[in-house]
């Protein structure tokens, strides 16, 4: 916005022709000057300079915005987007749905508070079938502490959803969907996209 050019603007052209005559070409060239600076360089009066800037403000500025507004926004761009449910109830009432999609959610704490096995969960809910609630998709775990373990990860869905994973097969086709690796569980399935970090 910043390096649109005056010439550009609309404004009269006795004006354009005069910023341009002492080579202020761009938005950020004008609005980078106060009034008073642009009244002695220009040799023009307080009248022509503060229609000039506010002309060129106007044109230059993004689109006025309230904070309800890009908060609204932000709730239906998620909404649309979806979300992976942790189904850990509280958590997804608190997150509006689970981890959002198409951002990257970093989990943060001290040692030994359970980030390992939340990206565990999350990669094996990932992974899951859409016919049996997961996104059905591929699943890379990025592990640069190599704690990336395929039993524990199968011994979690027999503990945390058994009705499906002891589905004869169900655990070997969730888990060759997932390939283990370094420091972010990147998962996509063939409409969304859902990073972690």
């Amino acid at each position: 916005m910043a390096n649109k050019l005056i010439s550009e603007m609309g404004l009269p052209k006795s004006t354009a022709h005069v910023f341009a005559a002492r080579n202020i070409i761009t938005a950020k060239d004008a609005l980078s000057l106060s009034e008073f600076e642009l009244m002695e360089l220009l040799d023009v009066g307080l009248e022509e300079v503060t229609r000039a800037v506010a002309h060129i403000s106007e044109f230059a500025c993004p689109p006025y915005q309230t904070a309800l507004s890009v908060l609204e926004q932000r709730i239906q761009n998620e909404n649309m987007a979806g979300h992976l449910p942790t189904r850990l109830k509280g958590l997804d009432a608190a997150l509006c749905g689970g981890i959002p999609f198409g951002v990257v959610t970093e989990l943060v704490g001290p040692a030994g508070i359970g980030k390992t096995q939340f990206c565990l969960k999350l990669a094996l809910l990932a992974s899951l079938p859409t016919s049996y609630g997961g996104l059905g998709g591929h699943v890379i775990y990025v592990d640069v502490e190599s704690k990336f373990s395929s039993r524990r990860m199968i011994e979690m869905g027999l503990n945390s959803i058994p009705e499906i994973f002891q589905k004869e097969g169900l655990a070997q086709e969730v888990c060759s969907s997932i390939a283990s690796s370094g420091l972010v569980l990147f998962t996509q399935s063939s409409r969304e996209v859902c990073e972690m970090l």
